[in-house]
C-alpha cells in the first residue's frame, strides 16, 4: 500500500515538472502576444478573448475536475498572463525611452 502512495506521488511529481514547462512556455507565447498588442495598439485586457478560451477549456474537460474548478484554474492562469503582458508592454516603454 505504502508503495502504491510513493509510486503516485512520484507520478505527480512528474506531471507537475511537465506543468511546470507547459506554463512556461504559455507564459512565453503570452509575453509575444502583449509584445505584438503594444506594437499593434491593441489593449492588454480583451474579455471576448478570454471567454473564449474559457469556453475552449470547459468543452476539453473530461473531469475528475469539475467545470467549476476548470474555470477558476484557468482565471488564475489568464491573469497571470495579463500579468506578463503588461510587463512586456512596460520593459518595451523602457526601452523606447532610453
Amino acid at each position: 500500500m505504502k508503495a502504491d502512495l510513493e509510486d503516485l506521488r512520484k507520478r505527480i511529481d512528474l506531471l507537475d515538472e511537465s506543468l511546470v514547462r507547459l506554463l512556461n512556455s504559455r507564459a512565453a507565447c503570452a509575453l509575444e502576444i502583449g509584445r505584438l498588442k503594444r506594437e499593434m495598439g491593441i489593449p492588454i485586457y480583451q474579455p471576448t478573448r478570454e471567454a473564449e478560451v474559457l469556453k475552449n477549456v470547459q468543452q476539453v474537460n473530461t473531469g475528475p475536475l469539475d467545470q467549476e474548478a476548470i474555470k477558476r484554474l484557468f482565471e488564475r492562469i489568464i491573469d497571470e498572463a495579463r500579468h506578463l503582458e503588461r510587463i512586456a508592454e512596460e520593459v518595451q516603454l523602457k526601452k523606447e525611452s532610453s
